[in-house]
């Protein structure tokens, strides 16, 4: 008997159902119904009403016979002689392989091989078999029972079909044909005995693939891209292609202009958040290329511009907020895990609230010394421990404490929320935080961080930029990430050595009582990994702006003055500048201070010459400021500032109340020379060179001042600003000045609610007004 002959008509009908032909087949359909109408052939499996699940291994017996070509080869594939074998057997997505490849299962069956699969059903058949029909042969499986049969055969049946369809629907030919065929695959999807997730999934990947594909659509609808946002729902199709399919030529060809579009506008990534989802994955596929971050380097050149100027106002923030998202991104995992994590200020006052939490640990985060923060009372003791915090992406260990008692106590009345870079201070008794990021998470943030200095590479970016990065816009689990404050470092240090102030000048914090960069990467601050180089830096650049320099020399003696003493140790001529200035401006009250400072200072070359050079400039102050010498005086038009500075060294000016330099060559420069008149009440400077600089160490020192002139000086607003601090100041005279018009408007605008006794002569106006517009 020959099993590989047809079966006879006691068939099982699903015989019919499932060996329909795979391309062109004709269903037969009641009359009225559409050709391959669902209904139609769900009446047929309902006449079974069976339900299987998916197969994907098992058990089975199995047997292969040749097809006999001789006399002899006949009687030995007789079913007498027929050999079973056991064998565990899995349905892989292209194949039906045994998990113990010998015997007749030594290679693996094709199912490009099988040309049908039936049920043995004619009469003295073996029990519970399947006939799998190959080229020169025929395999016969024996399940158990005729459920595990029966589960089998659709399972193999469904196999055969999906690997199929994958074939011919990859290399679509006739777009009719295709839409056709996956009419007819979602039909069977439908119709199928089988129920399992996957069988609803697979036509569904076969789609999405064949989609991914059609290069030929996203080609098509391009120009449209190209002035129109895609909507969401395509976005997040976009996204998918971008993650799964980073090296398709659609990325680079149709999707570059589309991300173009959406940084060169107006874009509120809060309304449209799939729009900066879709602008983040698209870099990230740009950096899965060969070249990396070479193409990266190109895009950001491409949106820049080749000018030195961009064109575009919007592409810098639409970046920085891509670039500030997918950050927060690589932490995002274990933000959420933290969500019974202490607030900033509990980190701080080290202490927790016990109801509605989990059991809590809380970042352990000291100071590193007691002079850091003038308010910090004195540490319990505490028994530390180790902790590991594990999640799928991110490892950290931190410290956690026992038992502790509160460490820290905020000014009287003070209940906002502690600084930033305080909480994360950490005790040298304590190890520092190590975080450690996933594969994936890694490479998001090497990319996004190298974006970030790429856009400080270009002058015109860096205004901005530092404005933006000055409120430190990331969460605290980055900033006590090792790698990403060492990547970061470099930004830092372009806004460090950036001469313009409205760039350096955003390393200090956005207002009081807030930290900012300068903090966080000075000695003792969590950033910092250097021995205080990028410090001394940001130091001597933040020096030579600011405005209110005797504050900023007492903050430093205040919280960084031992770091200032080892680097002026060690030769560092910023901060023995530094050590002088406190001395000269008498920043240090405490007598074993000073003499700590003096012995630094005459510990180096450098130290000694300087302190040297204090020594005598101190020697000529007192005798200016000695009393005598005339109450007025004036000095002759042309005057420069050498010939200020040599007629003040000639003689005690104790007494001198009233100076004019009216139409002299002097500049900002002289400001060195002014402050050392402790009498000077009335100061004229119309028609010089004295500008915004010389006005800011004025503004320090010259407390007694009461008349200012600054008519026809090259004074702006920022000028008008350093005056504020000037209480005792009267009467100021900023007319032909370069204060802006919007200045200048409200100075007036101001000036005409004045009583009649204030109100000011032509571009004269008093300190109220000052001090009103300031407001």
């Amino acid at each position: 008997m020959d099993v590989t002959s047809s079966s006879g008509g006691g068939g099982d009908p699903r015989q019919i159902e499932e060996t329909k032909p795979l391309l062109g087949g004709d269903v037969s359909a009641p009359e009225g119904t559409k050709m391959g109408a669902v209904p139609c052939r769900r009446a047929l499996l309902l006449c079974n009403g069976m339900r299987y699940k998916l197969l994907q291994e098992g058990d089975i017996q199995v047997c292969v016979i040749r097809h006999p070509r001789t006399f002899l080869s006949k009687i030995l594939t007789s079913k007498f002689l027929r050999r079973w074998e056991p064998h565990h057997l899995t349905l892989a997505d292209n194949s039906l392989a045994s998990a113990t490849p010998t015997g007749y299962m030594e290679n693996s069956v094709s199912y490009s091989a099988i040309e049908d699969v039936q049920l043995l059903s004619w009469e003295n058949a073996p029990k519970y078999c399947l006939q799998l029909t190959i080229p020169g042969g025929t395999v016969l499986l024996q399940a158990a029972n005729s459920y595990l049969r029966d589960q089998w055969f659709h399972s193999l049946q469904w196999k055969k079909k999906i690997y199929k369809y994958k074939k011919v629907l990859s290399n679509p030919s006739r777009w009719e044909v295709v839409l056709k065929e996956i009419r007819t695959l979602v039909d069977m999807a439908l119709t199928s005995p089988l129920q399992d997730d996957s069988i609803n999934q697979a036509p569904l990947e076969i789609v999405s693939k064949l989609l991914s594909e059609l290069f030929i659509v996203f080609q098509a609808i391009a120009p449209l891209l190209e002035n129109n946002h895609p909507p969401p729902d395509l976005c997040e199709f976009f996204c998918k292609h971008c993650r799964e399919r980073p090296r398709s030529m659609v990325v680079i060809e149709v999707f570059t202009p589309v991300v173009q579009r959406i940084l060169k506008h107006n874009m509120d990534f809060g309304k449209c958040p799939r729009l900066r989802l879709f602008t983040q994955e698209y870099i990230l596929a740009l950096n899965e290329l060969n070249a990396g971050m070479e193409v990266v380097k190109k895009f950001i050149q491409s949106m820049h511009g080749p000018t030195g100027h961009c064109p575009h106002p919007r592409v810098l923030p639409n970046l920085v907020a891509v670039c500030l998202a997918a950050i927060y991104s690589c932490y995002e995992e274990f933000i959420n895990s933290r969500d019974n994590s202490p607030s900033l200020k509990e980190i701080r006052n080290g202490c927790q609230q016990p109801c509605d939490r989990k059991p809590t640990l809380p970042l352990r985060l000291l100071h590193p010394s007691p002079d850091l923060v003038s308010q910090e009372a004195t540490l319990s003791e505490a028994r530390l421990k180790s902790v590991v915090v594990a999640s799928s992406e991110i490892h950290v260990e931190v410290e956690r404490t026992s038992t502790a008692k509160p460490a820290l106590t905020a000014s009287a009345g003070n209940d906002s929320e502690p600084n930033l870079i305080d909480c994360l201070m950490v005790s040298p008794a304590c190890s520092t935080m190590s975080i450690e990021l996933g594969p994936q998470a890694d490479r998001t943030l090497g990319c996004y961080v190298e974006i970030l200095k790429l856009l400080s590479d270009y002058d015109d970016w860096r205004p901005s930029l530092a404005s933006l990065l000055q409120p430190i816009p990331f969460p605290k689990e980055a900033l006590a990430h090792e790698k990403f404050t060492k990547e970061l470092k470099y930004v830092i240090q372009r806004f460090a050595e950036d001469p313009r102030q409205e760039v350096h000048s955003c390393l200090l914090s956005v207002r009081a009582g807030k930290d900012g960069w300068f903090q966080l990467y000075s000695p003792g601050g969590v950033a910092c990994d250097d021995d205080g180089e990028l410090f001394a830096s940001m130091v001597h650049i933040l020096m030579g702006s600011c405005y209110k320099t005797k504050k900023f020399l007492l903050s430093l003696a205040e919280n960084k003055l031992g770091p200032c003493m080892l680097l002026a140790l060690r030769g560092n001529q910023t901060m023995v500048e530094i050590l002088c200035l406190m001395l000269e401006y008498n920043i240090i009250d405490n007598n074993d201070t000073q003499l700590q400072i003096i012995s630094t200072l005459e510990s180096t070359d450098v130290g000694k010459r300087m302190y040297e050079q204090l020594c005598d400039r101190q020697r000529e102050l007192k005798e200016l400021q000695r009393k005598g010498g005339p109450t007025r005086l004036t000095l002759p038009s042309k005057s420069t500032d050498a010939d200020l500075a040599r007629l003040l060294s000639s003689g005690s000016f104790g007494n001198l109340e009233n100076l004019s330099l009216a139409f002299t060559n002097v500049t900002s420069a002289c400001a060195e020379h002014l402050i050392k008149l402790p009498s000077l009440k009335q100061l004229n400077l119309w028609s010089t060179q004295f500008g915004d600089a010389g006005l800011r160490l004025l503004s320090e020192h010259l407390t007694m001042l009461q008349v200012l002139n600054l008519c026809e000086t090259p004074v702006t607003d920022a000028g008008l600003l350093a005056l504020s601090s000037m209480k005792s100041l009267c009467s100021l005279n900023m007319n032909s000045t370069k204060l802006s018009a919007d200045t200048y408007e409200d100075l007036k605008v101001i000036s005409s609610f004045l009583p009649s006794f204030l109100q000011p002569a032509s571009g004269c106006w008093c300190i109220a007004c000052t001090e009103l517009i300031l407001q």
